[in-house]
């Protein structure tokens, strides 16, 4: 951890502004940077050696872009029912292994398809109800409670759901620098810190669904990348530029409006960021559109140098497949595996992965993409495999997320302490942004 290095009496700890900036962008810094100039973090599946006259060398020892393309070159053969069979195996054993402790053990359950399948595949091989664990809000539009007791009750699991009120929520709201080493902004790192210190309370090891997104195909952008860049191809400049200029037209909160006329849970954000990319002519374009918080960050920033790097992709045919892969390799590591392992480890629970099991990965990769986005629907082979344990009525709904209402609480209680954050004085003052 960062604050480690800042014990020693050496440290300089300069702020890396290229660093801020990709904060600014990412919501977190991409790796190998950290915040502090001239201190990296180590890449995942990567050897570091220190040479005996003080040199360094890494070696990485297993690379996803070799997985994805070794998988897709040679594809498995069998079809969905087989698929179904060969992946419920290495499931379960991935599950198995992460059961074996000689500590009390237990599971996050959101009551989503990823985290669903590790409870049931848990309790399949456990002779007593696992422990589960689960959060809840009083806002309808952020509660998945009611729907993670229901998978809960399904499976006879001993189930632990803690309600939070907004004054819980903004009690862990200090602690966050320290829990996080550096800037971190998924807000979702709130109720993934309560659920962690909810669960410690009962076990020392706790299970998550992490990673069945990005192996099996969960966001939507996955579903509709070849349906937006085959359509922008073929529609003029001037034609891309008037459909994107209607969207944004209306502020992002406006359509959320409208949408919930319709039943339809929060887009504005969605569709501001696609007006963003009608312009994209590849996977890779079109993916730093979509994940970028804020297209204009480098402008933000003094005294940088150079331009922004942009993620490497890997040579995949399917558009679909290349955004996995790039999500894969930065928002999974950096944001979201990260979130969950400080998160945890603040309050001593060790979080395992079952699902990035590196047998799952390697199988994953291999699967064709239409079982992955079969007739619409994301992560099919995966729901096929839960839907042996768990009725799919429980599970179908639209994709929630693990989401907290911080647009309200930035208007409402947060509003005196972030306004004096940016207020424009203070930026002058500490010199790292253009007021």
């Amino acid at each position: 951890e960062l604050h480690a290095l800042r014990a020693h009496p050496a440290f300089v700890g300069a702020v890396d502004r290229d660093a801020l900036a990709l904060y600014l962008k990412r919501n977190c810094i991409p790796s190998p940077r950290t915040i502090h100039q001239g201190v990296n973090k180590l890449a995942p599946g990567t050897i570091l050696t220190q040479t005996p006259k003080g040199g360094i060398q890494l070696s990485p020892y297993w690379h996803l872009r070799d997985v994805a393309l070794s998988g897709q070159s040679a594809q498995f053969q069998g079809d969905e029912g087989e698929g179904g069979e060969e992946l419920e195996r290495l499931l379960a054993e991935a599950v198995r292994c992460r059961m074996v402790a000689d500590v009390p053990l237990g599971v996050f359950l959101s009551g989503g398809i990823d985290s669903s399948t590790v409870t049931a595949l848990m309790q399949q091989q456990s002779s007593t109800p696992i422990k589960t664990f689960s959060i809840g809000f009083e806002d309808a539009a952020y509660d998945e409670a009611v729907d993670a007791r229901a998978v809960a009750r399904h499976l006879g699991t001993e189930h632990h759901e803690l309600y939070l009120t907004e004054a819980d929520a903004l009690d862990v709201v200090p602690r966050l620098s320290q829990v996080y080493d550096e800037p971190f902004a998924d807000s979702s790192q709130i109720p993934t810190y309560l659920v962690s210190q909810m669960a410690r309370r009962e076990v020392t090891v706790a299970l998550s669904g992490d990673g069945g997104d990005e192996m099996f195909g969960g966001y939507n952008r996955y579903l509709w990348v070849e349906r937006v860049l085959g359509t922008a191809r073929w529609l003029p400049g001037p034609l891309k530029g008037m459909i994107a200029g209607l969207i944004t037209a209306l502020p992002p909160h406006q359509w959320d409006r409208l949408a919930a006329l319709l039943g339809q849970r929060n887009p504005g954000d969605k569709l501001h960021k696609l007006a963003g990319v009608l312009h994209a002519h590849d996977p890779s374009q079109m993916y730093e559109g979509l994940t970028s918080h804020w297209p204009g960050a480098a402008r933000m920033v003094l005294d940088r140098n150079g331009e922004l790097p942009i993620a490497a992709g890997a040579a995949l045919a399917d558009p679909a497949h290349a955004m996995m892969y790039l999500d894969a390799m930065t928002y999974l590591p950096d944001d979201i595996l990260t979130k969950v392992d400080r998160a945890s480890m603040a309050v001593s629970l060790e979080a395992r992965v079952p699902l990035l099991d590196h047998r799952v990965v390697e199988f994953a990769w291999s699967l064709p993409l239409k079982m992955k986005l079969g007739e619409g629907q994301s992560k099919r082979l995966l729901r096929q495999v839960l839907y042996r344990h768990v009725p799919r009525e429980l599970i179908e709904r639209p994709k929630m997320g693990f989401a907290v209402p911080i647009h309200d609480w930035l208007r409402g209680p947060l509003r005196d302490w972030a306004e004096d954050l940016l207020s424009p004085q203070r930026l002058r003052d500490e010199g790292y942004f253009d007021p």
